[in-house]
């Protein structure tokens, strides 16, 4: 459903599925959060279960809740090139400074998240499933993971990557495999928005 078109037969990529299926559990396992308050908050007072999971998705696209991986991508694409992070690492420590570094810390989690170590594995997994060699994204987020892992601040602080650092990448490379997939020829609004700028 996520991939195919109704006049093509499709068949489910083994990678790909695996991917969601891990995806989908990864991010279920977030205890008592905004969308889950949401829904049982709102449930108790017998409200119609279809609009309970309405709110849940409203609620869900927020930078600091389900957009959170949207936010990562943004912010990799804000700083860019490797040569950068310092700076911006510095920004994330400054107070008066309004940048943050998305994909980083945990409210449960005081110790490297669990679940970021398995999207990353993910993560290559699925670019060399959809055909993409040189992800600069990826890349990036690798080398800004290092620097902050080594850096006093982040440890004093427990600030390490969390679910949402890498699956943005992971969504955005199963985008690219829909928009490829397609029997037509790319028109190049299309193509401008693959990862690593790639000519479907």
């Amino acid at each position: 459903m996520t991939f195919a078109t109704p006049c093509e037969d499709y068949k489910v990529s083994p990678v790909l599925a695996k991917a969601l299926d891990r995806l989908f559990i990864l991010h279920a396992d977030h205890e008592q959060n905004a969308s889950t308050s949401t829904v049982r908050i709102a449930g108790s007072s017998g409200a119609n279960p279809f609009g309970l999971h309405i709110r849940r998705r409203r609620l869900a696209v927020g930078p600091a809740h389900g957009g959170a991986n949207e936010a990562v991508i943004a912010m990799l694409t804000e700083i860019g090139d490797k040569k950068r992070i310092p700076e911006y690492v510095k920004k994330a420590k400054d107070k008066n400074d309004s940048f943050r570094l998305m994909g980083f810390g945990h409210r449960v989690y005081k110790n490297y998240d669990p679940r970021a170590k398995l999207i990353r594995q993910t993560c290559y997994e699925v670019l060399e499933e959809v055909g993409i060699k040189n992800e600069p994204l990826l890349d990036l987020a690798m080398a800004l993971e290092k620097v902050a892992l080594e850096d006093d601040y982040f440890i004093e602080h427990k600030l390490y990557p969390n679910v949402d650092f890498y699956s943005g990448i992971i969504y955005r490379a199963m985008a690219s495999r829909r928009r490829c997939s397609r029997r037509s020829s790319p028109s190049p609004a299309r193509s401008a928005g693959s990862p690593s700028g790639r000519r479907c």
